[in-house]
Formats: C-alpha cells, sequence, structure tokens
C-alpha cells in the first residue's frame, strides 16, 4: 500500500527534510582530509540534537550510525568508523535522515574532499545529480512510476560515455516511498524494467524518496562482511544523490533542498509548490 499523505503531514516531513538539508550542511563543511567517518557522523548527531529530531538510520536494522558514510567504491550504506580518514582526492556519498514528529526525511549528497580529482568524477557527479533532478520534474500528477525511472535512466543514457566506457546504472537498490517510515513502497527503480509495469499513478499526497547512485564502470554490487557495506563490483568508483518529494495539488515539493527545489526545478519550466513552512 502506498502511503498518501495529508498536507499538514507533508508539513511535518518539510520539517525534517529541513533538517536534513543541516545536516549536509554541516557535514559537507567537515568533510576535509585528515576528517575520519566517525567526525562526521557525530557532527550529523549535534545537527540532530540541535534541531530536537531524531535519527532513523541509526539503530535501522541494527545500523550503528547516524549517517551513512560511503567513499570512493562504496556505493551505499557505509558505516562511518575511525578507522576511515578521509584524503584528498576522495569523493564520499553522505546520505542523511531524522525524524520530526514521527515524520521521515532521507537525503544524499556526494562530496569531493580536498583537489586533484579527475574531470571524469566531476563528470560522473553531475550525471548522477542531474539524473536525480530529471527524475524529479517527471513527479508529476497523471504520470506513473515508471515514468520517475524513465526520466532517470534516459537522462544518464543521453550523457557522453566517460574514459572508462559507460555509466553503470546501480541495480540492487534505487528509491522508495517515505512518510510515517523512513523505506515504504513503492521501490522506484533508477532504470526501466518492463517485467515491473508501469507502477502505480503518481498522485497528490504520495511521497518518494528519488536516489540515483551511478558508477564509472559496472552497475553489480556486492555487500561486504559487516552485512551493510555495498560496494562496487569491478572497484570501479560511484556517486549517490539523493532527495526526498513530495507531491502536491500545486505540484512537487522537494523536502529536504533549502529551496523546496524551487530553483532547479524552474529550469525544467516546473514551479516548485509552496514551502507549507515558509
Amino acid at each position: 500500500m502506498v502511503e498518501i499523505k495529508t498536507p499538514e503531514q507533508i508539513a511535518k516531513m518539510r520539517a525534517a527534510g529541513l533538517v536534513v538539508a543541516a545536516m549536509h550542511a554541516a557535514c559537507r563543511e567537515a568533510a576535509v582530509p585528515g576528517a575520519t567517518t566517525k567526525d562526521l557522523d557525530e557532527v550529523a548527531a549535534k545537527v540532530l540534537a540541535d534541531h530536537g529530531a531524531k535519527p532513523n538510520f541509526l539503530g535501522y536494522g541494527g545500523f550503528p550510525g547516524n549517517i551513512c558514510t560511503s567513499v570512493n567504491d562504496v556505493v551505499v550504506h557505509g558505516i562511518p568508523d575511525r578507522e576511515t580518514v578521509l584524503k584528498s582526492g576522495d569523493i564520499i556519498s553522505i546520505d542523511a535522515g531524522a525524524i520530526v514528529d514521527g515524520w521521515h526525511g532521507d537525503a544524499a549528497i556526494t562530496v569531493f574532499v580536498g583537489e586533484g580529482h579527475a574531470p571524469e568524477l566531476h563528470e560522473l557527479s553531475r550525471v548522477t545529480e542531474e539524473s536525480m533532478w530529471a527524475g524529479i520534474a517527471a513527479m508529476r500528477k497523471g504520470n506513473r512510476l515508471v515514468d520517475v525511472s524513465k526520466a532517470i535512466e534516459g537522462y544518464i543514457r543521453r550523457q557522453p560515455r566517460p574514459a572508462s566506457g559507460r555509466y553503470g546504472i546501480i541495480e540492487d537498490y534505487g528509491g522508495h516511498g517515505i512518510g510515517s517510515q523512513m523505506h515504504m513502497d513503492p521501490h522506484l527503480l533508477n532504470y526501466v524494467d518492463r517485467r515491473r509495469g508501469r507502477g502505480p499513478r503518481l498522485v497528490p499526497g504520495m511521497c518518494l524518496a528519488i536516489e540515483p547512485m551511478v558508477s564509472l564502470g559496472s552497475p553489480k554490487t556486492h555487500v561486504l562482511d559487516d552485512d551493510w557495506t555495498v560496494k562496487t563490483d569491478d572497484g570501479s568508483w560511484s556517486c549517490h544523490w539523493e532527495h526526498s518529494v513530495a507531491l502536491t495539488e500545486q505540484g512537487p515539493l522537494v523536502l529536504t533542498a533549502p529551496d523546496g527545489g524551487k530553483a532547479k526545478l524552474a529550469e525544467y519550466g516546473i514551479t516548485a509548490a509552496p514551502d507549507p513552512l515558509a
């Protein structure tokens, strides 16, 4: 069953989304050479406490961190620790979440640590982030879930191939519904699988976490012995971007973007829904 939210519930999700945005801003600043991924986790924990919010990652299925910190060839679900020290040239996905009054926010950014990154890494991040926004722009009343998947995949496939030969759209992980729980129906693929059909129709009150994950090589992944950390099979580096988005009667509202998605959606000729907390 797909949970349909009231405007009042979407407002609470917007509050949670703004906490996630604050977590990202603080962690981006802290992601410098010499910092450990545990340092970033502690930064995120302080933001949660300062806003009176609860973490939705900590303890989820036994996960031990407030955020996921996925470095280089780690796609998702990297566990913060003292042993992983960031160095110049690394990239890190910081996946963060928060709960406010029982309602969830969830988003991810990819951060470039220090200097010395190859141009193809910058392009990988750009392609991944822009494919997310293409998916968000497809979250319109009357569309179906597959239209979001199609927009994400279509954007990626239209880009010039990297020197490595291809972009790998990660197959085993994707977006999801979000609301009174962090992970809910429907599951959102970042590519079109015709065996799954067109999926549910998008209606006001539906909220999705849209999160493409793209590598510079294989789309295949494996999970390490810690039962969490997901790496690419071929060791290629990957990027991960995510926003939580509500579809309202006035259009999409990007719950985890500081401006509600106004600027980026305008590039697609779409007016973002009014911010209920503005």
